[in-house]
């Protein structure tokens, strides 16, 4: 048996309630998580106290917390993954600009096409998760795309094998994702 058929079984198992099943997900995972943890952070980490191993520990509470660990195959576990990562990056950028208390702000101008260079653990950080909000609110599946791609680090081509969809279907709904959020940002 290979291992995403593993995956598939003990994702099933963990839906009928079985906890040893979702840590055997997790400790599976757990490389590739902090995969994209790193790529979420991107040398972001000198002088917070988030890191990688932070975040895949602080992601890893928020999968296996999750009273219902209805993760229905890879694509979704991933998915929740990506914004279990989000919240807990959400939630330090909050906590680092209580302690700030009213820095310089300034207006996001620019969304990368990923965060391979890390994200600012800032106010940039508060407003895209605003913006994602409302994108989502309009279209859950283009901020699916943006956790994915932007917060987890994924490429178009795995993004699209999870989802089980083209590749230039992805590619359109990120394009579309985008303009959004920047005239989210802009505006």
């Amino acid at each position: 048996m290979n291992e995403t058929a593993d995956i598939t079984q003990w994702l099933s198992a963990a839906r009928g309630g079985d906890k040893s099943a979702l840590d055997r997900v997790l400790a599976t995972l757990y490389r590739e998580l902090h995969g994209m943890a790193r790529r979420q952070l991107g040398g972001q980490q000198h002088g917070h106290t988030l890191d990688t191993t932070a975040l895949v520990h602080e992601a890893y509470l928020k999968l296996a917390g999750r009273a219902e660990a209805e993760f229905e195959d890879r694509a979704h576990f991933f998915a929740y993954a990506a914004s279990a990562m989000r919240s807990v990056v959400v939630d330090y950028a909050r906590q680092r600009m209580a302690v700030k208390r009213g820095g310089d702000l300034h207006r996001v101008t620019d969304l990368p096409e990923d965060a391979g260079g890390g994200m600012r653990l800032d106010e940039d950080m508060l407003g895209l998760d605003v913006a994602l909000n409302k994108l989502h609110d309009l279209d859950p599946r283009l901020a699916q795309v943006v956790e994915m791609r932007y917060f987890a680090g994924l490429s178009e081509t795995e993004i699209a094998g999870l989802l089980k969809r083209s590749e230039r279907s992805v590619r359109r709904d990120w394009q579309k994702a985008r303009m959004f959020l920047l005239a989210a940002l802009q505006g």
